[in-house]
């Protein structure tokens, strides 16, 4: 960890732009094996034994759960195709800046979608006002883990972490204990 803040500490500019583009890039990866299988998934419901038996409300809730994977593949796939067209035209900046942005809206339009589901097949299984009351506690733990959580600690300061980065920028020193 301290040799890595202190690689990230003397890195160029252009160095940095390309980690980032690279973090980011892995990130995606993650993101756009689950969005792949989700949309497929959906993509593959209507044409199932059991879909002609659905609510028009479970059909809406399907269509809206269907377009927002629909639009969160789209995003989330974005990026690779915007690194294309950029390619070797020294943007990275540029790139690391929309494809940010990208894979952010790409992550709302998957909330919805993943949260539509929820709705969707608690629907169709359970009443609707418990299938509503799990729809909002799925929704609610999704926005805490994807948005609460990382809202609030991005201030935080973790003292240990702050101390290995005093150390990397002093340089080395003995441990006269050890």
């Amino acid at each position: 960890m301290v040799a890595e803040k202190a690689r990230i500490k003397h890195e160029t500019e252009k160095q940095r732009w390309d980690r980032n583009f690279a973090d980011l890039l892995q990130e995606l990866r993650v993101a756009q094996t689950g969005i792949q299988i989700l949309f497929a998934f959906l993509l593959t419901l209507p044409f199932s034994s059991g879909f002609p038996q659905v609510t028009q409300f479970q059909k809406d809730t399907y269509v809206v759960a269907l377009l927002a994977a629909a639009a969160a593949t789209a995003m989330i796939i974005a990026p690779v195709a915007f690194h294309r067209a950029l390619f070797r035209q020294g943007r990275k900046p540029e790139l690391v800046r929309y494809a940010h942005r990208m894979a952010t809206g790409g992550l709302a339009f998957l909330l919805v979608s993943m949260v539509s589901c929820v709705l969707l097949v608690t629907d169709f299984i359970l009443t609707r006002w418990i299938a509503f009351v799990f729809t909002g506690i799925a929704a609610a733990f999704f926005l805490t883990f994807w948005a609460a959580i990382p809202w609030f600690r991005r201030n935080w300061i973790d003292e240990e972490a702050e101390e290995e980065d005093e150390k990397v920028s002093d340089g080395p020193t003995l441990d006269r204990d050890a």
